[in-house]
């Protein structure tokens, strides 16, 4: 997106918001979200593009409230403020007429405070017309499969109350996976701000390894308890399962929390797992859906014991708790888990026998309470026997509590991290990501 079109997407959105606070009746007040990108996206299949375009997207949330009710009205946003205001005006005289008819919200939260920001975060991509030759000069002879999605996504805000907040960025994400003639894959992500030629090829470079390992034949493997080491992809879909049920401080007040018993000091996780939010790689905007503006840091679990919940304004209202900043649903938006001691020449003689498993699948909560997670193994899972890798694995379903793999059973966290970027594309593009190592944990359950 050139500078002009940037500027004229800011300018026509502040406008919307003085306009609001011109026709605003004494009693209402009214919150304002933007998300807008312009994004290339194409699909790989066999080597070779199977659909490729750019998508010029962007909607209006917007919320208004009076008389301790309140209603949203979502809308496309254009740019165009002939279009765009006629669109708001419409959806604010529908809302006026049906906050007549709502039930009254006993812990409506209304805007508050001043808070201001405005983040452009810059970046190098590949040009529409370098992104085909640089994703496949190094896969042509192989089956890969994937989609690259690029370019500009802003998220912003307003209210009635004078906050206002504009976030900008350029990024990219490579979803891709590499498959063997029988149907075998290794996948793979490769995400950021500046296309790094010589990053890539390392990346690839791994996955061709692995996947000449998943020509062996594949070892069944009974059902029990196995050393495993989770890669660090793996390891940042079993932390986002924190977000549905876990570290909100709602779900905690709620009695559904999976940490209730962390919270209650009945368990403890191991001493070399801490989590905190991180905002400081500036990957998410720091503003929530009320405007309020999160600390850069924010520690939820230090060398085992959870020291703090995801508390947003509702929640504090109706729990006489104190807010720090979290989105409405109180999920993770900036997780980072901390290092440990495991070098990474050190990992499969760590293992020694066991499971080294490089992605999951289908995870969802077996037993909440207990924190028990179920799913199965997938992508370039391999049978390792001292130290060395044997074979590829078929599927496995596993069964374990989070007590048990981030506590008594938790060996090592390697040295490194890296950042697993969320790919979702549903609705719009997503931001951020998870910054994670890798993990080493004893006898780890597979149940089928």
């Amino acid at each position: 997106m050139q500078i002009q079109e940037l500027s004229a997407l800011e300018i026509s959105f502040n406008r919307l918001i003085e306009t609001l606070l011109i026709k605003k009746v004494e009693n209402e007040q009214f919150t304002v979200r933007l998300s807008s990108e312009r994004s290339q996206f194409t699909r790989f299949n066999h080597a070779k593009v199977r659909q490729t375009g750019c998508v010029a997207d962007g909607w209006i949330e917007l919320t208004l409230m009076a008389d301790q009710r309140s209603s949203i009205r979502q809308f496309p946003f254009t740019g165009n403020w002939e279009i765009d205001w006629q669109l708001a005006y419409t959806a604010l005289q529908e809302l006026r007429e049906e906050l007549l008819v709502l039930p009254i919200d006993p812990y409506l939260v209304l805007p508050s405070g001043n808070n201001t920001s405005r983040k452009l975060h810059s970046g190098n991509l590949l040009t529409a017309e370098a992104v085909v030759p640089n994703v496949l000069e190094l896969v042509t002879e192989l089956d890969f499969t994937g989609i690259y999605a690029g370019g500009l996504i802003i998220k912003a805000y307003g209210d009635s109350n004078g906050q206002k907040h504009w976030f900008a960025t350029n990024s990219f994400t490579l979803d891709y996976s590499l498959f063997t003639t029988d149907g075998q894959a290794v996948k793979g992500t490769f995400a950021g701000s500046n296309w790094d030629k010589s990053a890539y090829i390392a990346k690839i470079s791994e996955a061709k390894k692995q996947l000449e390992l998943l020509s062996r034949p594949a070892k069944e493997l009974p059902r029990g308890q196995y050393k495993t080491y989770f890669a660090p992809a793996a390891v940042a879909d079993l932390l986002m399962m924190l977000s549905w049920g876990s570290v909100s401080e709602a779900d905690i007040q709620q009695g559904n929390s999976s940490l209730a018993a962390l919270w209650r000091q009945e368990k403890q996780l191991s001493t070399a797992f801490s989590l905190k939010e991180n905002f400081q790689r500036g990957l998410v905007p720091r503003f929530n859906e009320l405007g309020e503006i999160a600390a850069l840091e924010l520690p939820i679990i230090e060398k085992g014991d959870l020291v703090n919940t995801l508390v947003n304004s509702r929640t504090a209202k109706e729990y006489e708790k104190i807010s720090n900043g979290a989105n409405a649903s109180e999920t993770l938006r900036a997780p980072e888990v901390s290092t440990g001691n495991l070098l990474f020449e050190q990992i499969l003689p760590s293992l020694d026998t066991g499971l080294y498993v490089s992605n999951l699948h289908y995870l969802n909560w077996s037993d909440r309470q207990t924190g028990r997670i179920t799913g199965m193994t997938r992508y370039a899972c391999f049978w390792v026997e001292n130290g060395e890798i044997i074979a590829p694995i078929e599927n496995l379903r596993f069964d374990e509590s989070l007590y048990r793999f981030w506590g008594e059973n938790l060996v090592d966290l390697t040295t490194f991290q890296e950042f697993i970027p969320e790919v979702g594309t549903y609705e719009s593009r997503q931001l951020g990501g998870s910054l994670v190592p890798g993990m080493l944990v004893e006898d780890f359950t597979y149940t089928l």
